[in-house]
């Protein structure tokens, strides 16, 4: 069974940065690609970023560019998302998930999300 645990949220003021992770069990990342969405109350889930480890390739969506960063440490089998710049409205529940291919932009395994609370 695969699986993933995203760690890392927390409350922080605007401005201010967190960096999430998403460790995987009983599979090796590089094989795929993962991804980040975001879903906040009474919104649909979206795509934050993603990165395809077979080539390193990246992906991110407009409202975060240039303020979020996506890396993965295959020692660690980990992603991590680094969040600067942080605004209330990036709040909501980051899942993380793997998929073949980062066009493919739908995972077919996800954790179980960490919550962002970006407020003064």
């Amino acid at each position: 069974q695969l699986q993933l645990v995203e760690s890392g949220g927390g409350l922080v003021q605007p401005g201010g940065s967190l960096r999430l992770s998403c460790a995987a069990s009983e599979f090796n990342l590089n094989h795929y690609a993962i991804a980040w969405f975001r879903q906040a109350p009474g919104k649909e889930r979206e795509e934050v970023s993603c990165i395809d480890n077979a080539d390193g390739s990246t992906y991110y969506a407009d409202s975060v560019k240039g303020r979020f960063t996506i890396s993965s440490d295959n020692a660690k089998n980990t992603v991590y998302l680094q969040m600067y710049s942080l605004k209330p409205e990036d709040s909501a529940v980051y899942y993380c998930g793997a998929m073949k291919d980062c066009a493919l932009h739908l995972p077919n395994y996800w954790g179980q999300g960490t919550q962002v609370t970006v407020s003064s």
